[in-house]
């Protein structure tokens, strides 16, 4: 053979088994993926394990045996459901001086300053929930030089695997999925203006405090010349139209009323009931304070011991252990300082009966003084402030304002307020509605019994809170439905005719029996109580109108006699 060829056939054998190597390459790296998930399916896939969790000897998972790291997982949760905000836990735990059980780097576990990252890592991971996950995060190479990707985190619903009960549990999986609602919403609400402003002179009552269920950005007030709460963030930043637009007057006065009615003395039984969690919450606190005063007693202690085998004539090795005995004993009399000094501290404030009978008699007068313009707008808004922390409104329908209170404690109020539409079409509920009036029309029913039925059927007319009786007939004339007289018209006299009678009696128009009144081809006097022109109901008298119709005559004149040129 050629040199050429037998070069050219080694080139193509050598492609073939480069080939084949990648391909073999990829069918191991799929059944190695394969088998990495079928592991997983089963839960037998080892991962790293939270802070909390441990393996023991035989690879089974348990919680941790150090009881100081179980209660401080438990008191992050429980303080959680309670101040409903990861940075309000860390600031808490900050506060009263506790720290926050951590892994570093070699998996060793140590105690550091809690942080609102460090709390969310515990709040997001499901495996305090007793559930092993495998798949939470997907990899995104956004940039090709990257070595690594981006690691993204997925919805719960396309988490690959999930295995319930498997590991040991702090919370119930219900609770950890109330914790992701909640940490969702945080989230969502992270990056708006959430300062509510001083209080100012203004209509609107909820100034600075009313925030958009659309959008969930803060609502601008507007007077236009009405008050009005509109959300302009989105026109702001992306030109936008407006998202919602509510009127202030409704729905001010509903929540008025809902801010009278938690001033109520029935509602004080629930302050004392957020007293009872609020004396839960300080005892675990102080349970926590002991529990981190008995570790640093013990870290000193151990401390202690170290320097006591160390040979004294080591003295660099005697230095370090000596330091680490001092700092550990400086911790021990701080802790126990703090612990003293909070013990001395006041105690949470209890209503006294004569406080009790107070409030309870200003919840009483309160909306006299409200309703006497004793109170500036600046004061109404300001306690309207102390009890409410903001208020959702969205405006699902035309004629209805879904309004949500949030209050100080963290519980909410949700109602719906009917606001005025300008047309029986712009109600939510109008077909509904019209086919219920032509319902009671096939009945029999008048038009008061009609609107009086669909008000207590919670029905509405577009500018009231309740049905009136021109609702009801304007739809009936719609459908041209006409009622029959029940007494006679004082305007038309019996024995007189109208003109409107009159032509329809001729089978003309109105404006014909009107032009030849003004050209005096008609001579009939204008009644002088009603000012309308009566015909007299007489045969004679349409019989001479006939005429004039037909031109057989030029002039008609009636009353007192009739005459005919």
């Amino acid at each position: 053979r050629p040199r050429h060829k037998v070069q050219h056939t080694a080139l193509s054998v050598a492609g073939l088994k480069g080939q084949i190597s990648e391909l073999e390459l990829h069918i191991l790296r799929a059944r190695m993926r394969g088998g990495l998930l079928n592991k997983a399916r089963r839960g037998a896939l080892a991962q790293p394990l939270p802070v909390g969790l441990v393996r023991d000897e035989r690879g089974v998972v348990r919680k941790d045996p150090d009881q100081e790291v179980q209660a401080r997982i438990a008191l992050v949760f429980a303080t959680f459901l309670t101040v409903r905000s990861a940075g309000k836990v860390a600031a808490t735990l900050d506060r009263e001086g506790l720290r926050l059980p951590r892994r570093d780097r070699f998996g060793d576990l140590v105690w550091r300053r809690p942080t609102t990252s460090a709390i969310l890592a515990l709040l997001r991971n499901p495996a305090y929930a007793g559930a092993f996950v495998y798949g939470r995060r997907q990899g995104i190479r956004r940039d090709p030089a990257q070595r690594r990707p981006a690691r993204r985190a997925l919805p719960m619903a396309a988490w690959r695997v999930r295995v319930p009960d498997k590991y040991p549990a702090y919370i119930d999986w219900p609770q950890y999925e109330k914790i992701q609602a909640m940490l969702d919403d945080n989230r969502a609400e992270y990056t708006r203006d959430r300062t509510r402003g001083v209080p100012r002179a203004g209509a609107a009552l909820l100034q600075g405090i009313a925030y958009c269920g659309e959008s969930g950005h803060k609502l601008t007030v507007v007077y236009r010349p009405q008050a009005q709460y509109r959300c302009v963030e989105l026109r702001r930043r992306y030109g936008g139209p407006l998202c919602q637009t509510i009127p202030a007057a409704p729905v001010d006065a509903r929540v008025v009323a809902a801010f009278f009615a938690a001033l109520q003395p029935a509602e004080l039984d629930l302050y004392d009931r957020a007293l009872r969690e609020q004396h839960a919450a300080a005892e675990r606190v102080a349970w926590a304070r002991a529990q981190q005063l008995e570790r640093l007693r013990y870290e000193a202690a151990l401390a202690e011991r170290q320097f006591r085998r160390v040979d004294p004539d080591n003295r660099l090795v005697a230095a370090e252990l000596e330091w680490r005995w001092e700092q550990a004993l400086r911790d021990v009399r701080q802790a126990e300082a703090d612990l003293a000094a909070r013990a001395a501290s006041a105690p949470p404030f209890v209503l006294s009966a004569p406080l009790r009978a107070a409030l309870a008699d200003l919840g009483t007068h309160l909306p006299a003084l409200w309703a006497s313009g004793a109170l500036s707008r600046e004061q109404q808004k300001a306690l309207l402030r102390c009890l409410i922390d903001k208020v959702v409104l969205h405006r699902p329908v035309h004629d209805r304002i879904r309004t949500r209170i949030v209050w100080r404690g963290g519980d909410t109020t949700t109602f719906d307020v009917p606001v005025p539409v300008g047309a029986f079409a712009g109600l939510a509920a109008a077909p509904e509605m019209e086919e219920r009036i032509l319902a009671h029309l096939a009945a029999g029913r008048t038009d008061r019994e009609i609107a009086e039925a669909l008000t207590s059927e919670g029905y509405r007319s577009p500018r009231r809170e309740v049905v009136i009786e021109s609702t009801v007939r304007n739809i009936r004339l719609k459908h041209r439905l006409l009622i029959a007289r029940r007494q006679a018209d004082p305007r038309r006299p019996t024995g007189h005719l109208s003109v409107t009678q009159v032509a329809q009696r001729l089978d003309v128009a109105e404006h014909w029996v009107y032009a030849r009144i003004y050209r005096q081809q008609i001579l009939v006097a204008r009644d002088a109580t009603t000012g309308l022109y009566l015909f007299p109901d007489h045969p004679d008298a349409l019989a001479l109108l006939a005429q004039l119709k037909a031109g057989a005559v030029k002039t008609v004149r009636l009353y007192k006699e009739h005459h005919h040129e």
